[in-house]
């Protein structure tokens, strides 16, 4: 097959003409090229990027119906990450991961996953009816993140489930951990089923052989991909690639169809479009400065008292068998803070953002768009508030351990949708959950619909609460009272 042209970006240059050509309006958004936008906001933003900003018509193709530029913006896309479709997704990779599951999974179906999965997985399998068997992954006490799930742990699952339809994996996790990709897709294809990766965090993987191996050029099935996270593209700007035989790529476009709006933003879409044509043009250049920079960092805070960046000494744990140098995970229990406090301290008095803090660490997400410049500042920022608090006496907090997988009763899409009373947490123990319960960021969930709540979990949760974590998921915005489902109609379904 003859390849395409990657230095080509057909939607984008759809919209340009469109610009170009003074063409007048008649058609939403309301603002019209800006002319009706609040002058705060034009001021600011300027008028070419709403200049840009249309509806579905012919010129610019239909994401529901792609026939022209969108179609071929698409196919560029596949051939440059290695899939067979590439489907736009301005919903995020939540709605990519959604409509991932939904196109494979049905009521009732068992799907396996690691429980360190994000929250629009489970949201996945509530909207499909999908039985959740879950995963233990790999837990490193000392910096107090989960690592990977391992191949042994997949086909240990498998054989206890052999009956489950799909598995789905994380790879490479919110801190840049990787499990042996490619000897899971060989154990999940001999079962007989289909591996989905949640690729939120991988979109540069194929671009750079320092890097890991992507999902799709290790033999994923379906993966989804956040190509915003880590390479050019606008937020919630994400892409879903299909690989192979065992996935109807006319159910995915089906599904994707039914999942996003009918008024795409077009701004996204291009943002997507000259995404790929960067990443396949000069991807590898780009990304070496970017792991470089990474790298320096990590040796720079490795030289700073109480606090540890950990690296490439990882690889060869159980649940890490490769490592994104680009994700920068700085643990700062030896200052005797909490990453939650740390994250303030550098955004407070520094105007430095963090990705996401938690109970021991940072994550600084490295990227195209960092500069050694920026890198020396985070630095200096991080050797100030080393000098201010550290002392060689500070007693190091010891580890939380995360709490059992608790147990599944009911399915998680009847405990979403079933009668529910809204109990205190202590009062809660006991009962099934009708929501979820998690430390956010990064959205990883301690209790799931359908599960029974335990004292463990409680006690979990009111420490992440000390330490200031954001706990979310419940109605109640302070998590003190959590939704449970009505008892008696949980017990006449589990008769």
């Amino acid at each position: 097959m003859k390849k395409l042209d990657q230095t080509q970006t057909p939607l984008f240059d759809a919209l340009m003409e469109y610009v170009n050509n003074n063409t007048i309006p008649f058609h939403v958004p309301g603002h019209k090229k800006g002319e009706g936008m609040a002058k705060k906001f034009l001021d600011f933003v300027g008028k070419n990027v709403l200049s840009m900003d249309v509806t579905v018509f012919q010129q610019v193709d239909s994401l529901h119906k792609p026939t022209g530029p969108i179609k071929y913006a698409q196919e560029l896309a596949a051939e440059a990450f290695g899939a067979d479709a590439t489907f736009f997704s301005i919903h995020g990779t939540s709605g990519a991961i959604q409509a991932m599951i939904l196109s494979v999974m049905g009521e009732d179906e068992k799907i396996i996953v690691p429980r360190n999965i994000h929250k629009s997985v489970t949201s996945g399998i509530i909207l499909s009816g999908a039985i959740p068997i879950y995963m233990q992954p790999e837990i490193d006490k000392n910096i107090g993140v989960a690592l990977n799930v391992t191949p042994e742990t997949v086909e240990k699952t498998l054989r206890q489930h052999p009956d489950a339809k799909a598995v789905l994996i994380i790879n490479p996790t919110y801190y840049g951990v990787s499990t042996d990709i490619v000897k899971i897709a060989e154990i999940v294809h001999d079962y007989g089923a289909i591996l989905m990766v949640d690729e939120a965090h991988g979109p540069h993987l194929k671009f750079n052989e320092k890097l890991p191996i992507s999902a799709m050029e290790a033999g994923a099935d379906i993966c989804a991909q956040s190509t915003h996270k880590i390479i050019g593209s606008m937020t919630q700007s994400s892409m879903l690639h299909v690989k192979g035989d065992r996935i109807d790529i006319n159910r995915v476009k089906q599904v994707m169809s039914l999942l996003q709006t009918t008024s795409p933003s077009y701004i996204l879409l291009a943002s997507l479009d000259v995404a790929r044509m960067q990443m396949a043009t000069e991807g590898k250049e780009l990304l070496d400065r970017t792991i470089e920079l990474a790298e320096y960092a990590r040796r720079e805070i490795n030289k700073i008292k109480g606090l540890y960046c950990f690296g490439e000494e990882i690889v060869g744990r159980d649940g890490a068998y490769d490592f994104d140098p680009t994700k920068v995970t700085i643990t700062v229990k030896g200052l005797g803070i909490t990453g939650h406090q740390l994250e303030r301290i550098l955004a407070e008095k520094y105007y430095i953002q963090v990705e996401l803090s938690d109970m021991y660490n940072v994550l600084c997400v490295f990227s195209i768009g960092d500069t050694k410049e920026k890198v020396d500042y985070l630095l200096r920022a991080l050797r100030e508030i080393s000098d201010e608090l550290y002392d060689e006496n500070i007693e190091v907090a010891k580890p939380i351990d995360i709490p059992e997988i608790p147990e599944l009763v009911v399915s998680p899409r009847y405990a979403f949708n079933a009668p529910t009373v809204a109990l205190p947490l202590r009062e809660s123990v006991g009962q099934i959950s009708a929501e979820f319960l998690m430390a956010y960021p990064p959205g990883i969930p301690v209790l799931c619909p359908g599960e029974r709540i335990t004292m463990e979990i409680i006690e979990y949760v009111e420490k992440m609460k000390e330490a200031n974590l954001s706990i979310q998921g419940t109605e109640d915005p302070e998590a003190n009272y959590i939704k449970v489902v009505n008892y008696r109609q949980a017990l006449n379904v589990i008769a």
